[in-house]
């Protein structure tokens, strides 16, 4: 994420400027967390005011909290139609992620994937290290669906996704699944599961016997879709960014 640091000759700059001019708190109070051991940079707990330093490699935390490195990698929230191809080039014509993305200037590319039909929740960016790690099943991401089902769902069948589904190509764990509401012939359900595997959550709710009318994805990691309108973008704020560096360990 692009900010405005002054660095000396050296590309160091002072610890509790670079905190204040990336929001933290003034540098007043950004010197007394330093001095009541708040601040840890590469592990070590920082309390020495006018320590320097490389803004662009020190992995900093602020009461725990990751602080993202300036960088000039794009990290975008995008909230994806319905109908829009998870591509940025699709080889057989159909709209895709281009005409969402065509005012900016980075070559951006998406994390992970949504299928044709799901709206929601879409990272995009520039950096690959980030992008690749993001989507890696190893470093178990939570997303959350919101899914509109055909039929009722009943609590036994909210304890059989819970306790685990096999499908064709293997078992799926999910982590949390609720009813959200009901009516007489249809549910909102929702799901928590860390895996990206092609049409996953169709598949999941299929095999359990509620085919999906509607799926939108409404969170990724820490991040929340919340109220960002379709077709929307936004950046990550440093917050979101610092624990999804977090989570996958960069």
């Amino acid at each position: 994420m692009t900010r405005q640091i002054d660095t000396d000759d050296e590309g160091l700059v002072r610890l509790q400027k670079l905190l204040a001019q990336s929001g933290v708190a003034s540098r007043r109070k950004c010197e007394e967390l330093m001095l009541e051991g708040e601040v840890e940079v590469d592990g070590e707990v920082i309390t020495r005011l006018g320590t320097k330093v490389d803004p662009r490699t020190a992995v900093i935390k602020v009461s725990g909290k990751r602080l993202p490195p300036i960088s000039d990698h794009a990290y975008l929230v995008l909230n994806k139609p319905r109908g829009v191809v998870s591509s940025m080039a699709d080889e057989q014509g159909r709209k895709d992620l281009s005409s969402l993305v065509a005012d900016r200037p980075e070559r951006l590319f998406h994390v992970g994937r949504l299928d044709t039909d799901t709206s929601g929740l879409l990272l995009l960016t520039n950096d690959g290290d980030f992008a690749h790690r993001m989507a890696h099943p190893s470093f178990e991401v939570e997303k959350t669906y919101v899914a509109e089902v055909a039929g009722r769902v009943s609590k036994g069948t909210i304890a059989d996704l819970l306790a685990g589904v096999t499908l064709d190509d293997g078992p799926v764990q999910v982590r949390r699944a609720r009813v959200v509401d009901t009516a007489a012939d249809r549910t909102i359900v929702e799901l928590v599961i860390h895996e990206g595997r092609n049409r996953i959550v169709r598949r999941l709710l299929d095999h359990v016997g509620h085919p999906v009318k509607v799926l939108t994805r409404t969170q990724f990691g820490p991040v929340v879709l919340g109220k960002l309108p379709v077709g929307a973008m936004r950046d990550l704020t440093d917050a979101e960014l610092g624990d999804l560096l977090e989570l996958v360990g960069l």
